[in-house]
């Protein structure tokens, strides 16, 4: 199956699970709710319509998309102690859910805020032609500004390595340069990179799986928000040590993109 390689690379991020009320928490690699919220926002969806089919036209749901997600820098997990409302009048502050003011000792809102900071993560994202084809399109030209899971966590460039692909995962294995966050001995061939599988990989031995997680998007709005769950599968993968790309990594990525493309014409791996 065809697929499309992004790159998630920000100073923060964050890949809210069980993210509610006071406490907002996040996974260590990317959610798959978070990333269809991502692929709906560039395609200009609200959020009562993200993941509406329309029939008549090119949209095809993401349920038919599988991500593969190569964890090339886990980062550091940020706590932000968050407050709201605080230093207002009466009456001007915070409301409760019946739409009272809250009391005046009770006007600051705390929450604490889990994010990921200076993480790293390179994606394949498999599905049919057309839909992957629009995606590259719509995330290189977006309606709504993209996002890693929050308003504020803006993406480094480049979003997208390259569009549709025949082997994602072998480039994943094999060709996209490395943002690792420390260079491997000179002496190491191969470094240890930890990947997710939303489908167990042909090349372990057959197994529950790792993990399962709620992310799977039913309903993006806001009163009715749901998420259903899905399996997940992690492993260590041996990649080899010459894809590591020193800083800035902008230069080997620049390199990898400028030979993808020269390939496209003649339709061949590198």
């Amino acid at each position: 199956m065809n697929g499309i390689l992004l790159r998630l690379a920000a100073p923060l991020m964050s890949f809210g699970e069980h993210a509610a009320f006071h406490y907002r928490d996040t996974l260590s690699f990317p959610t798959r709710s978070a990333l269809i919220g991502l692929f709906a926002a560039a395609d200009g969806r609200s959020r009562d319509e993200a993941l509406t089919l329309d029939p008549n036209t090119y949209k095809i749901p993401y349920t038919e998309l599988e991500f593969t997600v190569r964890i090339d820098r886990p980062g550091m997990r940020h706590t932000d102690y968050h407050t709201a409302g605080g230093g207002r009048p009466h009456k001007q502050g915070l409301r409760t859910s019946a739409g009272d003011y809250r009391a005046q000792n009770k006007s600051t809102l705390i929450s604490r805020r889990v994010y990921l900071s200076d993480a790293v993560f390179t994606l394949a994202v498999q599905g049919p032609d057309p839909l992957l084809e629009h995606l590259t399109q719509r995330l290189e030209q977006p309606a709504f500004g993209p996002n890693l899971g929050r308003r504020a966590c803006i993406p480094d460039e480049p979003l997208v390595l390259r569009g549709p692909h025949p082997d994602p995962v072998g480039e994943l294995l094999h060709h996209i340069p490395l943002s690792l966050a420390a260079p491997p001995p000179p002496e190491q061939a191969t470094v240890p990179v930890d990947f997710i599988w939303e489908r167990q990989p042909d090349h372990v031995p057959p197994a529950p799986s790792h993990r399962e997680v709620a992310d799977v998007p039913v309903d993006f709005t806001p009163t009715r928000r749901f998420h259903a769950t899905r399996h997940v599968w992690r492993t260590t993968e041996p990649l080899p040590a010459a894809l590591y790309a020193p800083p800035p990594a902008l230069t080997a990525l620049a390199a990898y993109m400028t030979r993808t493309t020269a390939h496209l014409d003649q339709d061949t791996p590198l």
